[in-house]
């Protein structure tokens, strides 16, 4: 009977003892954080809303940023209704003068003593109305057939409009470089006239001065406003 109740006493130690070893290892694991075999996760919400969206809009990395083109004929262009802005009219154009021709008008040639080997020519307004000089008159010494250079450096900043009686006038050198060509004796001068394209209106035929000479490597000047200009080329 003693030999059974010591056992006896010796199991419920032994049960006592590892029920104290149980309860210690609960209170470690709760201390220190950690859970018990299976026990479930609690895992944190994910956040919502704006956030979401943000993340969305966001560009990913190594993408470029695209910006939203307003419609045409909202903004950039346009006048808020679709359609286009309207060009404005033209304007009437103003009516052109009439050019000075053989009809309307007379021209003469003279000599001058300065600048050497030069002539004046001279166009007058015999008309009712204005007229027009335009351009430089085109000129032929006897019967060349080519039509004598223009001094494009004589160039007027307008055109030289005539009112009746009025006149315009244009220089013409009569000789190159000395030594290029030979000089020949002329006797008659063609001098056309043009309208505003340029285009012949008419040729009159006048008589040159005496012993004039000319080698064909002169120019004339563009009709000028006054004499001075016609002669300082």
């Amino acid at each position: 009977m003693r030999t059974n109740r010591i056992r006896t006493i010796a199991v419920a130690a032994t049960a006592l003892a590892a029920a104290l070893s149980l309860t210690a290892c609960g209170g470690e694991d709760k201390a220190m954080g950690t859970k018990p075999a299976g026990a479930a996760d609690t895992a944190t919400p994910a956040a919502t809303g704006t956030d979401d969206k943000a993340q969305s809009d966001a560009p990913k990395a190594g993408e470029p940023e695209t910006q939203t083109v307003p419609a045409e004929g909202k903004h950039a262009g346009g006048n808020g209704n679709g359609k286009k802005p309207e060009t404005a009219p033209n304007e009437k154009a103003a009516p052109s003068i009439p050019a000075c021709t053989p009809k309307n008008s007379t021209v003469k040639v003279s000599s001058v003593s300065r600048p050497i080997n030069h002539l004046l020519l001279t166009v007058t307004n015999t008309g009712s109305t204005d007229c027009a000089a335009y351009y430089a008159p085109f000129l032929r010494f006897d019967d060349a057939q080519a039509v004598y250079p223009v001094l494009d450096d004589s160039k007027p900043q307008a055109v030289v409009t005539l009112s009746p009686g009025q006149e315009a006038y244009a220089g013409i050198a009569l000789l190159g470089e000395p030594g290029q060509n030979k000089p020949v004796k002329s006797a008659n001068l063609g001098v056309g006239m043009v309208d505003k394209n340029n285009q012949s209106k008419g040729e009159s035929t006048v008589k040159l001065p005496a012993e004039t000479y000319t080698d064909g490597l002169g120019f004339v000047t563009y009709w000028q406003s006054d004499v001075e200009n016609a002669l300082m080329f």
